[in-house]
Formats: structure tokens, C-alpha cells, sequence
């Protein structure tokens, strides 16, 4: 019993060693080797990138302060009620451009037909691409539903010239309505949406009004839901605050209605950039055409269920703004628009330089914490902590607040994905940087389409199997470069360095989260039901009308 008396102290101060005011005291209060850290040429030639990288990134991340601020500052300029209504309807056509549509066209289809809108004021275009049996398909329900009197067309094209703007274009020269909506083929737009939408078009300078798009399959997976999260960002804070503040926003490729005679004169639709939508908002734009935001009038479509879809989704997006940014960015400096909306298309349209930057920054990481470690925790948390705060926590406020506008009731929940949220866009930097380089290059590319799996609910099965598309060796490389932060955890628990490996995580779930879904796409399913997914399945002809 003495002998453990005896020994108490000792213990009492090993406990005390590894307690944590211990460790704030040795690590933060010990000033020992204070100014003992001398700069040399290779640290320098390490850390000004790695700042100039993190300060561009902070401003991008500032920018979506600004966002939110917009938003709030105008929140007066929501579009709401039209100023007043058409006496006499005008003649509308609806737009429905598809390629390799099988499992979606008849939903798409039969809520078009169903569009609450006098029959001899709407005409109908199904403007198919498709070289697969969608082709079948889409004639045999257009057939039907001509046949019960609906003002539907089939148009087909054999060479997919200009994609889906050469499709919009070619579908143009016969149409003759006034006014295009367009609905791409995820698309369910509800009976009332074009009497909601048309009557906006009084106002003679309105040149094109978008609408919000939600999301029919938000809780089919986690993956859905964090998408789900960041699509609401864009059209909360982005489209809502510039429209507020009167600056150009863009199109979005669906879900909206041009007047006819705005894309003649701005130049038509053209396929030199994969963002056709965009590149054609932004000539509109110039000419003096006014757009309208309705955040309250909604159009549900169906997000990506797998990794592979969602990544080629954001890459042909990511690729097509830096295309339009090189075209568009020296005519909207020329004009002579205000300067905060020039700077407010500086930021939108070049906004995904920042993935070739965190390339960078991931490189960079490693060295710059070794050499940062040597220079004393108060000039990290000096220069790094406001870094951080612009940069990366800009992020979680930016969609936590787009949630609290959609979801005054549980945004709070948010909260749960935030890291995950994060963690995603982290992990789409390789596929994105190769995406940007290609369009700073000039690197031509077909407009890859994003499959639609027409699955909605938890737990059902995906038909659309074909349109399974991989990604080669990128997988790998960001499963390897998981790797690579991994060990930058290690050391910097190696080193005590605890209050960075939060964010380090980020880095490490992110690209083994992109990595492994990728190569795993699939696999998921069939564990779950045991289906064949390598054959193809039945085509869904239409049971009737």
C-alpha cells in the first residue's frame, strides 16, 4: 500500500503530461525556441505558391459572402407575381431535346402533354438524337399521343450536328411559337408551370425567366442528397442573388422559357462550348435582354444516382464555363455594362479555375506544413486561419443558408452533410482539373450526356444499366492521392499537430469517397437484389394514354 502512496505523484504528473492543458502549454505557451527559424530560398520558393494559390481561392470563397449579402441586401427584387397578365394567350413550343432516353421519355412526354395551356396555342417538339432504341420509343408514345389529339411532334436527326444546341437550333426553324420552353428528358415540369411562367413575357425586355429545379429522386441516397444540397446552393444564393441585384445570371439548359425572337438576336444557339445555355445567356444578355428568376415557381428532374454520372455531369459544366468565360468574358468587358456586373461575370464564369488551384494546394500541402510547423503556431494561425475562414468555411455557410431558405423547418440537418458536402467537391478535382485544362487548352470534346436511371425512391432498382459509363484509371489516381493525405494525417499526429487533421480528413474522404463509388458503381445494387445488370433491359413501350 506505501508503495502505491509512494508512486501517486508519479503517476499524477505523467496523467498531467498527456492532459491538454499540458499540451496547449507546450505547444502554444512554450516560447523557447522563439525566433530560432531563419528563411531560406526553398522554403520561400515552396510557400508563395501555396499562399498566392490560397489567397486566389479565398477570394473566390469571399465571393459567396457576397452572394448571400446580394441576396439579402435585394431581397425587395424577387420575382414574385407577374406586373400583369396576357389579355390574349400568346403561342408557345416546348422544346424536349433527347439523346438515348429510353427509361425517362414517357414520363417526360406525358407531363408535357398534360401542361395546363389551350391545345391550339402549343406546339410540342420531341427532338430526338438518339442512335439506341429510345428512338422506338419516343415515336411509338408521339404516335399515341397524337392520335388522342395532343399538338406533338417527333423530329429526328441522324447526325447529331452541334449536339443538343444543334438540336434546339434544328427544332427552331420549324417551330412557331412566340416563346421555347425547354425541358431536358429528367425533367417532370408540373401541369401549371407555363401559366405560371408565361405571363412574366408581358414586360416587353424580358428575354428569358428560369425556374428553380428540384429534385424527385433527393432521398434516394446519401450521394443524392449532398448533390440535392449543392444544386439548392446554385439556385438559392446564386441565381437568386444576382437576379436580385440586376446582374447577368444564366440559363440553365432547362426548366425555362426564351422568347423566340431574344436567341435570334443574340446569334442563335451555338455548339462551340458545352454550355450552350450559358454562352447563349450571356450574348442575350449583352443585347440589352432582360432575365428573370422565379424561385418559388419549381420544376422537378432527377439527379445523378451514381459517381461516375455526377462527375460527368460536372465536368462537361466545369469545362464549358472556362470555354465560354475565354468567349464571352473580352465582349463583357467591352460593353458598357456597370463594372460590378463585369466583376460579377469575372467570378461566375471563371469560378472553376479554382479546381487546377486545389491541385496545387493538395501538392503543396505536405512540404508547406513541414516548413510551417518550424515557424511557430501564431504565424500559422496568424496568416492560415483567415485563409481558412474565406476560402473553406465560406462553403458550409453558403449552402447552410440556401437549406434555411428552402427548409425554414430542418436546414439544421444540413449540419450532418456539411463535411461530406465539402469532402465531394474536393474529390471532383481531378476529373474538373482535367475538364478546365482542357477547355484553357482548346481541347475539343462531344457533349457527354449525363444517364438518367429513372429511379426516385430508396431501394429501387436502376433499368438503365447501358448507359453505365466508367472512368478509366481516374479512380485510381484519386484513391492514390487519398493515400497521400493519409500520410500527411500521420504526420501531423506524428507531430501533435491535431488541429489540422479535421481538415486534412476532408481531403482523404473526398478522394477514396469519388474514388471508391466510382469503382464500385453497381456493385451496390446487385449485392442488394442479385439483379443481371450487364443485360439490357425491356423497353418500357407505353401501356396506353
Amino acid at each position: 500500500m506505501k508503495s502505491i502512496f509512494a508512486s501517486l505523484p508519479a503517476l499524477l504528473a505523467q496523467a498531467n503530461q498527456h492532459s491538454l492543458s499540458h499540451y496547449l502549454r507546450s505547444h502554444y505557451g512554450d516560447r523557447t525556441f522563439e525566433h530560432l527559424y531563419r528563411w531560406n530560398i526553398f522554403d520561400t520558393a515552396l510557400l508563395i505558391p501555396y499562399f498566392l494559390v490560397m489567397i486566389i481561392l479565398a477570394f473566390y470563397g469571399l465571393h459567396r459572402y457576397q452572394l448571400v449579402y446580394l441576396y439579402y441586401k435585394h431581397r425587395k427584387n424577387a420575382a414574385k407575381e407577374p406586373p400583369k397578365y396576357f389579355e390574349k394567350l400568346p403561342r408557345v413550343t416546348v422544346q424536349l431535346p433527347i439523346f438515348n432516353e429510353q427509361f425517362v421519355i414517357d414520363r417526360l412526354i406525358e407531363s408535357c402533354c398534360n401542361l395546363d395551356y389551350p391545345r391550339e396555342l402549343l406546339e410540342i417538339q420531341v427532338l430526338d438524337d438518339s442512335t439506341d432504341e429510345t428512338k422506338d420509343v419516343a415515336l411509338k408514345i408521339v404516335e399515341q399521343y397524337q392520335a388522342a389529339g395532343h399538338p406533338i411532334v417527333y423530329i429526328h436527326r441522324t447526325d447529331r450536328y452541334g449536339f443538343k444546341a444543334g438540336a434546339l437550333d434544328h427544332g427552331l426553324k420549324t417551330a412557331t411559337g412566340e416563346y421555347v420552353a425547354i425541358f431536358d428528358a429528367d425533367f417532370v415540369p408540373p401541369r401549371e408551370w407555363l401559366m405560371q411562367v408565361i405571363h412574366h413575357f408581358v414586360e416587353p425586355e424580358v428575354g428569358m425567366v428560369q425556374t428553380r429545379w428540384t429534385h424527385l429522386n433527393r432521398d434516394y441516397s446519401f450521394l443524392t442528397q449532398v448533390e440535392a444540397i449543392l444544386l439548392d446552393g446554385h439556385f438559392v444564393l446564386e441565381h437568386g442573388g444576382r437576379s436580385r441585384a440586376n446582374v447577368f445570371f444564366n440559363f440553365n439548359g432547362t426548366a425555362g422559357m426564351w422568347r423566340t425572337c431574344a436567341i435570334g438576336e443574340a446569334g442563335g444557339w451555338q455548339h462551340d462550348t458545352l454550355t450552350e445555355d450559358t454562352d447563349l445567356s450571356y450574348r442575350a444578355q449583352l443585347k440589352g435582354w432582360r432575365f428573370k428568376y422565379l424561385q418559388d415557381v419549381e420544376c422537378p428532374a432527377e439527379v445523378p444516382i451514381e459517381m461516375t454520372a455526377f462527375k460527368t455531369q460536372q465536368a462537361r459544366w466545369a469545362k464549358g464555363l472556362i470555354q465560354t468565360s475565354k468567349k464571352i468574358l473580352p465582349k463583357v468587358f467591352e460593353s458598357e455594362v456597370p463594372f460590378h456586373t463585369k466583376l460579377e461575370a469575372w467570378y461566375h464564369l471563371t469560378a472553376n479555375i479554382s479546381y487546377p488551384l486545389m491541385v496545387v494546394l493538395s501538392t503543396l500541402l505536405m512540404p508547406a506544413m513541414v516548413i510551417r510547423f518550424y515557424q511557430g503556431w501564431f504565424q500559422m494561425l496568424l496568416i492560415d486561419f483567415p485563409l481558412f475562414m474565406a476560402s473553406t468555411f465560406s462553403i458550409s455557410s453558403f449552402y447552410l443558408v440556401s437549406q434555411k431558405e428552402l427548409f425554414p423547418g430542418r436546414w439544421y440537418r444540413t449540419f450532418l452533410y456539411l463535411p461530406f458536402l465539402m469532402s465531394l467537391g474536393i474529390g471532383l478535382t481531378v476529373t474538373n482539373t482535367r475538364a478546365v485544362l482542357e477547355a484553357l487548352l482548346g481541347i475539343k470534346s462531344s457533349f457527354k450526356r449525363t444517364p438518367k436511371y429513372r429511379v426516385e425512391k430508396r431501394g429501387e432498382k436502376s433499368k438503365a444499366a447501358k448507359y453505365r459509363k466508367r472512368l478509366g484509371i481516374v479512380p485510381w489516381i484519386e484513391l492514390l492521392i487519398g493515400c497521400y493525405f493519409a500520410v500527411t494525417i500521420w504526420y501531423a499526429v506524428s507531430n501533435e499537430n491535431y488541429f489540422t487533421v479535421p481538415f486534412l480528413m476532408l481531403f482523404v474522404v473526398g478522394y477514396w469517397y469519388t474514388g471508391l463509388l466510382s469503382l464500385l458503381q453497381g456493385r451496390f445494387e446487385r449485392w442488394r437484389s442479385g439483379a443481371n445488370l450487364e443485360e439490357s433491359s425491356p423497353k418500357p413501350f407505353p401501356v396506353g394514354v
